[in-house]
């Protein structure tokens, strides 16, 4: 183990991943450390895999847009562009207009659909809907392999990887970060906090608040349903319910804004709130069964207005966070590893981050809000 490297990156997950590649790439001597016993454990393996354009603020679009770009680029990414198709009330609608024009401005392939139009894309009750949007280069990836690729890159440009490796205490002093681990403690001038759902409790170690809590999601599969329908990932947002094609199964989900916290495994009693939001837009499912065995749970990393936190922490020389992406993570991971090795050789961002660094959490909290998929 490398003792005194130039950086550290506490996470081996897509984004710490994506930062160890872009750092060791300008020649700095890095090290990943990972508490699980392999790479992409966490959120990332558990994702839902989604990437798309179709955000409401600038700095969303570009992040995802330079993300999708590189992706598509990469032959382990797995990228499909399959769409996503994001459905309306009529208020919704309204305010979404000028998402669209930001959107089109920028570059993204997205086409406003009526509820007639958009079912020929996906079946659904338009009971309610006033307006849709589809883009076509919206799609799906595979965040394991992204993860794996950025690694194997890092290492042959020097990084290494420690998995197995808790922090137990990280403190400050000379111009360095000291981080123990039960393997050794390592001596850095850069700290990049990565580690996910964990990144507020890595802060705390330190003595930094950084607002990351973890919230856990549940994704439902059906049975295979014998051929594959094609469905684009489908989003309901007068209810949260989405769904999308996965193989010859469908996977959907909806978000429990109160299942925050620590906690684990399945929550399968909120399977029938799910069912019954999914059923009364997609009727057409009461034909399929569920798979258990098929289903997952993850953790989002998520901040109090749901944004990522990048950047320099305030009064803590020599850490960049790169967390909290509220399950946007996989979306934006290619394109925050530039920024992030960006901000740590005090180069020019290729995407301006000023919106999402920590100090905003003083201010008014003006431009921030997304749509929370």
């Amino acid at each position: 183990m490398n003792l005194r490297p130039d950086a550290v990156v506490v996470g081996a997950g897509i984004v710490g991943a994506a930062c160890a590649l872009r750092l060791a790439e300008r020649g700095l001597r890095v090290s990943v450390l990972e508490q699980a016993e392999s790479p992409a454990a966490g959120s990332t393996a558990r994702s839902v895999a989604g990437v798309r354009a179709q955000f409401a603020t600038r700095t969303n679009i570009l992040l995802s847009q330079r993300s999708i770009a590189e992706y598509a680029a990469l032959p382990e990414a797995g990228y499909c562009a399959s769409g996503y198709l994001l459905l309306f009330s009529a208020v919704q609608w309204t305010a979404h207009q000028a998402a669209l024009a930001l959107q089109r401005s920028l570059g993204v392939p997205v086409r406003a659909l009526s509820p007639l139009e958009a079912q020929r894309i996906t079946p659904f009750d338009p009971e309610g809907i006033a307006g849709c949007s589809f883009c076509p280069t919206d799609g799906s990836v595979d965040p394991h392999g992204i993860t794996f690729a950025y690694l194997r890159g890092a290492a042959r440009r020097g990084a290494e990887l420690h998995t197995a490796t808790p922090l137990t205490a990280v403190t400050r002093s000379g111009g360095v970060w000291r981080l123990h681990t039960p393997r050794g403690t390592l001596e850095a001038p850069l700290l990049v906090n990565a580690a996910g759902a964990w990144s507020g409790e890595v802060a705390a170690l330190a003595g930094l608040d950084v607002p990351v809590i973890p919230a856990r999601r549940m994704v439902f599969a059906t049975g295979p349903l014998g051929r594959h329908l094609g469905y684009p990932m489908t989003f309901d947002l007068t209810s949260g319910v989405y769904l999308r094609s996965e193989g010859e199964r469908l996977i959907l989900g909806r978000a429990d804004v109160a299942d925050s916290g620590w906690r684990e495994g399945m929550n399968w009693d909120w399977l029938e709130p799910t069912l019954e939001a999914a059923l009364a837009r997609f009727p057409w499912l009461e034909q399929a069964t569920l798979d258990r065995r098929a289903s997952w749970w993850g953790y989002y990393e998520v901040t109090p207005d749901h944004a990522p936190i990048l950047g320099r922490m305030p009064g803590a020389d020599g850490w960049i966070n790169a967390c909290g992406f509220s399950g946007h993570g996989v979306m934006h991971a290619a394109a925050v590893g530039h920024v992030i090795a960006q901000e740590a050789l005090g180069e020019p961002a290729s995407v301006n981050i000023d919106a999402l660094r920590y100090e905003r959490f003083g201010q008014a909290q003006a431009g921030l809000h997304d749509l929370q998929l």
